[in-house]
């Protein structure tokens, strides 16, 4: 478990990728990024290794932009910001937006990098307030007083099918297209990120994660494995996913929590 060094605001953190059990390689990619109050996760997809690629670019991209943009008042944005949303909101959506272009124009340089994105979720914190910007179905959850919340939403097929009729709890696990996206970066030149926000609380807990993780163990179980270990950041990741191991792991596996801790004084 680590710290940020900001005397403002103190985040104790941790993230791990795994290759799960199922796959020979690893298409997910994440990265913290203390020093502005950045975590993020990325889940490629793509045939010939090209989605771990997609999710290279994807974290490198945002990363690169918010350290060019660190005390430059002169630098230029890709894209214009969006009046209704705050400073903090915009830098993030413009960095996940250009991730997006840098991602589908690697797709045009030949055959092996046709066809590949990566769903991407990222959390930025400011002062008061988090800011998560999100595209495909890697999610963010929050827990707070002991009750666990998705704050994303898939842009998944499954979903959109769950928006149009009731489905029980046995034909959402037999979906046949589940693992369907229909909002990706990479997919096309232009991308609509989800923006959510909110002021966050002294002891809450932020989990990012790839669907290897929240497609493995259902809401309530990381909940449970958040509260055993609330103290010991590592260990939750660990455990987390150790159990979607256990629970099948047919995907790769990233977690990443960020816990709110009181101020310095």
């Amino acid at each position: 478990m680590s710290t940020s060094d900001s005397p403002a605001l103190q985040l104790n953190y941790a993230g791990k990728t795994d290759v799960g059990v199922r796959r020979t390689h690893n298409e997910d990619n994440l990265f913290l990024m203390p020093e502005v109050q950045l975590f993020a996760v990325a889940d490629g997809m793509g045939g010939h290794a090209s989605g771990e690629v997609a999710s290279q670019i994807a974290v490198d991209t945002v990363q690169e932009f918010f350290r060019d943009q660190d005390g430059d008042e002169d630098i230029t944005w890709p894209y214009k910001e969006n009046e209704e949303y705050p400073f903090q909101a915009n830098l993030l959506v413009t960095a996940v937006r250009y991730a997006n272009l840098r991602v589908f124009e690697k797709g045009l340089e030949g055959s092996q990098f046709k066809g590949m994105g990566t769903t991407f979720v990222a959390i930025l914190f400011d002062h008061e307030s988090y800011y998560v910007a999100h595209v495909g179905d890697a999610r963010c959850y929050r827990i707070r007083n002991g009750v666990i919340e998705q704050l994303t939403e898939d842009h998944s097929l499954l979903n959109d099918y769950k928006k149009m009729a009731k489905l029980t709890p046995e034909e959402e696990k037999n979906f046949p297209h589940k693992n369907i996206i229909v909002r990706a970066l990479g997919m096309k030149d232009t991308v609509l990120v989800d923006m959510g926000t909110d002021p966050f609380e002294e002891q809450d807990l932020y989990l990012l994660c790839s669907d290897g993780l929240s497609g493995e163990i259902e809401d309530d179980g990381l909940l449970d494995i958040a509260l055993k270990h609330w103290d010991d950041l590592d260990t939750m990741c660990d455990t987390m996913i150790q159990e979607a191991c256990a629970n099948g792991g047919k995907d790769n596996i990233t977690a990443i929590v960020v816990k709110v801790a009181p101020p310095r004084s």
